[in-house]
């Protein structure tokens, strides 16, 4: 494995949690890990991924070195709590969000309510809004009988996210609507076993996918055909070459003169 950052620790909002910074430079970019999924899941894009700014990722409450959570981890709880870190580590905005699978989520609730604070989104692999529903209308009998042992021996947190998830979405459709930045949806190219998803939810997943690169006038789609969920392990040099992408694009926009940034707030 290679060399990751230093760990580190902070407290906010009451709640410890673990955190990496490197790099300089603005934009900042933030990394938002998938559901379960601890910084060791960014690994393969350090060190090159210092090369282009400064570099936020964090573990999530009850993920990696964070304590579970001591609130429900609601989308706007988690975007709070986020803020409230990047502002504790004197980490400035504008931000480049990157949310891999549920982090998605997050990152494009992120972006709603902090418009004038994000300055390009990369979607990795990530969960759209109506990808939720979907993902348990369409389960595979396998998908089905997995979840059904997990859930006998060990019981989920209710203040988890994923305990949360539809409360997330109920948030996201009402907030308002995807600000006009960069945008980069990376999606991978492999089609899964046909155990663990129906031909209906991959139909329906890819064109979730389509819509998330439609968000913003500015997004596009690449199809990472090498990967599957996972294009930060198995293709790191497309997703470093799409952060950066994303990341001249908005340094180049925050030149004009016109560009302002100001906090919107969590109702």
């Amino acid at each position: 494995m290679k060399h990751l950052p230093k760990k580190r620790e902070a407290v906010v909002d009451g709640q410890k949690l673990t955190y990496m910074l490197v790099g300089q430079g603005a934009p900042a970019i933030v990394l938002l890990n998938g559901a379960g999924g601890p910084l060791e899941g960014w690994y393969r894009l350090y060190p090159e991924i210092e090369k282009l700014g400064t570099v936020v990722a964090y573990d999530r409450p009850g993920v990696g070195g964070s304590p579970r959570p001591l609130e429900p981890q609601t989308g706007h709880t988690v975007v709070r709590t986020l803020w409230n870190l990047l502002r504790e580590l004197g980490v400035k905005p504008p931000y480049v969000l990157v949310g891999h699978s549920f982090g998605g989520l997050h990152a494009n609730l992120f972006a709603r309510l902090y418009p004038n604070d994000v300055a390009g989104v990369v979607f990795l692999e990530a969960a759209a809004p109506d990808d939720i529903g979907m993902m348990k209308t369409h389960q595979s009998t396998a998908q089905r009988i997995v979840n059904g042992m997990l859930n006998l021996f060990s019981r989920p947190d209710p203040n988890d996210e994923v305990s949360n998830e539809q409360q997330t979405v109920t948030q996201l459709n009402a907030a308002a609507a995807f600000p006009n930045v960069p945008l980069c949806v990376i999606s991978g190219g492999k089609t899964p076993p046909g155990w663990m998803s129906s031909p209906q939810a991959l139909q329906l997943r890819a064109q979730h996918q389509d819509a998330l690169a439609r968000l913003s006038p500015r997004g596009h789609q690449i199809i990472a055909s090498g990967s599957g969920h996972f294009p930060q392990m198995t293709e790191p040099g497309v997703v470093i070459q799409a952060i950066e992408n994303v990341v001249k694009a908005a340094r180049t926009e925050s030149q004009s003169p016109s560009h302002q940034r100001t906090p919107a707030s969590i109702g």
